[in-house]
């Protein structure tokens, strides 16, 4: 079976991650890619390493007026350029919106997979959770099930690597000379990401997320995403210990393929070009302290390899199909 499948944003990290999963799909087709700076030009232009058969795909113009017959698109543009036109795109092409114009938005599904996957599977607009969300979340999602933590007394520590900023263009504040030993807390207290992690917090445990706290900082290294995030007990002298946590994390996920529960700190090196997502635990009850740990790929999990899972939910897929690829090490 072939279905038909575009991507809007494809000379981006996240478009260019799209598509290498893409060409390796067993049931999608790459019949479109757009964009608006590397309009005109071949995907092997772009690409050097694009296989043969998807070598001399023409970059379009991004227009959803113009959009062929497509099953699904795929559109990875920056936060703030997608709501307008996609709102244009027929009904009947299925949308999974990698950017951030439709978390938590009307008529769309927030598509944490791992999470929700019944719910995306029937929906035809998904709106990709952001790369941060995507290690928090899937790290304290059991926790918030099985009410082991307060929902209201959250602290997120993360750490991304620079490409989580997207290729950049001129902007010398990502180039090497600048990120290159150095670390950098940015966001604070107004970060994007943060309405989308309070509303799911919110969500999975059935009340607020008054008290939450999330610090992203910039790591000098190109992929990867580790949240460390520190909790209060739910309740106070009876906390969970290491072990129940564990237990919640590998009972909520015992369905999910790509979600590995680990005895130990995971590294952000072992999710590196992979739609896997690493967790751990550690708890002390004696101080009613429960610390959550998670790992993603920000351009896998965190972007193309949640879309792509989304989008083979979405119609009809295994939700592993194209994504069973061993994660690259070193």
């Amino acid at each position: 079976m072939s279905i038909q499948v575009g991507i809007v944003g494809v000379s981006g990290y996240g478009g260019g991650e799209a598509l290498r999963l893409i060409a390796a799909h067993p049931s999608f087709e790459l019949v479109y890619v757009a964009g608006d700076s590397s309009a005109g030009a071949r995907l092997i232009e772009r690409f050097p390493g694009i296989s043969p058969k998807l070598a001399d795909l023409q970059i379009q113009k991004w227009d959803p007026a113009t959009l062929p017959d497509l099953d699904v698109l795929l559109a990875s543009l920056p936060t703030g350029k997608s709501r307008e036109p996609l709102a244009a795109v027929s009904d009947k092409i299925k949308i999974v919106d990698i950017g951030g114009d439709h978390r938590y938005v009307d008529g769309w599904t927030y598509g944490l997979a791992d999470v929700w996957p019944d719910q995306v599977r029937r929906a035809t607009r998904i709106a990709n959770p952001g790369c941060y969300p995507a290690a928090a979340l899937t790290a304290l999602a059991p926790l918030l099930a099985a009410k082991l933590i307060a929902p209201e007394n959250i602290i997120i520590d993360a750490k991304t690597g620079v490409s989580g900023a997207g290729r950049g263009g001129t902007d010398a504040r990502f180039g090497y000379a600048e990120v290159n030993e150095d670390l950098i807390a940015y966001g604070l207290l107004k970060h994007t990401h943060m309405p989308e992690i309070a509303a799911t917090i919110a969500k999975i445990s059935g009340t607020g997320a008054a008290g939450l706290v999330f610090t992203p900082h910039l790591c000098p290294m190109t992929r990867g995403i580790l949240a460390t995030i520190y909790c209060r007990a739910s309740q106070p002298g009876h906390g969970p210990t290491t072990q129940d946590c564990l237990d919640a994390a590998r009972q909520f996920y015992k369905n999910s393929p790509f979600v590995r529960v680990t005895d130990n700190p995971p590294h952000t090196k072992w999710a590196t070009g992979s739609n896997l997502a690493f967790v751990s635990y550690a708890a002390d009850p004696q101080r009613d302290l429960v610390m959550a740990l998670g790992v993603v790929d920000n351009l896998g999990k965190g972007a193309a390899g949640q879309a792509i899972q989304n989008a083979n939910l979405i119609t009809g897929q295994d939700q592993t199909a194209g994504l069973q690829g061993m994660a690259l090490w070193p």
